[in-house]
């Protein structure tokens, strides 16, 4: 009887704790799924060890309801945004084999999201070349490092007041997947924008 409580008491607290991880990514514009979930167990007096801890899937899932139900009109236009300087991004950048991920992709990008893309270039260099010879004003960013997949730099800028974030990865990482991850190349990204444009008509 005991284990059987605590499983239902370890249950009720990871659907807390998925549901107020999504609200912090949907309200305050947090983008990591691990950030959000240990901000939400130390809310909820939780260990960030405990086995209560959802997945990314389960505060995705809390995510999207949340912002069906309080964000609904809002949030299809700040993706239809949100994907229309993704395309023009990807065409500009181009010759560095960008694909677009994160919330723009799967459809959970908020008021405050960023666009995500990685690049894949010879060098990291070409791409500042290209940005200083463009004349786009951009910041760097400190990459999280000794993380799997880390990139090697990470640029940010605004395209139509839409705050891009650049991962720029070497060109051997092209190939290899990271688990979890969904990337998307330039075709895939228009054919969304069309179906986008189309749920706003």
């Amino acid at each position: 009887m005991t284990s059987r409580t605590n499983a239902s008491r370890t249950g009720t607290l990871r659907r807390e704790i998925a549901a107020l991880a999504a609200r912090m990514m949907a309200e305050d514009g947090i983008s990591d799924f691990g950030f959000a979930k240990r901000k939400a167990a130390r809310q909820l007096g939780a260990s960030e060890s405990e086995a209560a801890l959802p997945n990314n899937t389960e505060i995705e899932a809390e995510l999207r309801a949340w912002q069906a139900l309080y964000q609904d009109e809002e949030q299809t236009e700040r993706l239809r945004e949100m994907r229309t300087a993704a395309v023009a991004v990807m065409r500009l950048l181009d010759e560095f084999r960008p694909y677009l991920t994160g919330g723009a992709l799967d459809g959970t990008a908020g008021r405050y999201s960023e666009v995500e893309i990685e690049l894949y270039p010879e060098s990291a260099k070409e791409v500042e070349i290209f940005f200083l010879n463009e004349n786009i004003a951009y910041e760097h960013r400190e990459p999280r490092r000794g993380i799997p997949g880390a990139p090697e730099a990470i640029l940010a800028f605004d395209w139509e007041n839409v705050p891009i974030r650049l991962s720029i990865h070497g060109a051997h990482a092209e190939r290899s997947t990271r688990r979890g991850l969904e990337r998307a190349r330039l075709p895939a990204v228009e054919a969304l924008l069309a179906e986008t444009g189309r749920s706003m008509e």
